[in-house]
């Protein structure tokens, strides 16, 4: 028996990936986050990197994908209350976006860091 807390819990869970959902299908973005989060997965566990350094990478991939949805958020935000161009409208999408850009230069930072090593071995080889 599923009481009214529990229930509506769990709703909120179909809601969000609902969002995730509506993230990726509709974010080109998005899509090459995915991508990336595949690449850089995959290369993890090819390179056998260790458990701290799986746990920063796993981290990154969490702030780039949080910055990105809440980017998404904030556009469709600003798309609903100012359907016409205005400048303060703009704005917020472009500070959006800088979010979202600074979260995916420090994951190629924490990634040059991690994977560095790794692959500077084997061109030592």
């Amino acid at each position: 028996m599923q009481t009214p807390y529990l229930t509506g819990r769990l709703r909120s869970f179909g809601h969000a990936f609902r969002g995730l959902k509506v993230l990726v299908q509709t974010q080109p973005n998005a899509r090459i986050h995915a991508l990336a989060t595949l690449l850089v997965l995959a290369g993890g566990w090819l390179l056998r990197i260790s458990p701290a350094e799986w746990a920063l990478i796993a981290l990154t991939i969490a702030c780039v994908w949080a910055a990105e949805a809440m980017n998404t958020a904030i556009e469709f935000v600003v798309d609903l209350v100012s359907p016409d161009h205005h400048p303060l409208a703009a704005k917020a999408k472009d500070v959006a976006a800088g979010a979202v850009l600074l979260t995916a230069i420090g994951a190629a930072v924490v990634g040059g860091i991690v994977f560095g090593p790794y692959v500077l071995r084997l061109f030592a080889r």
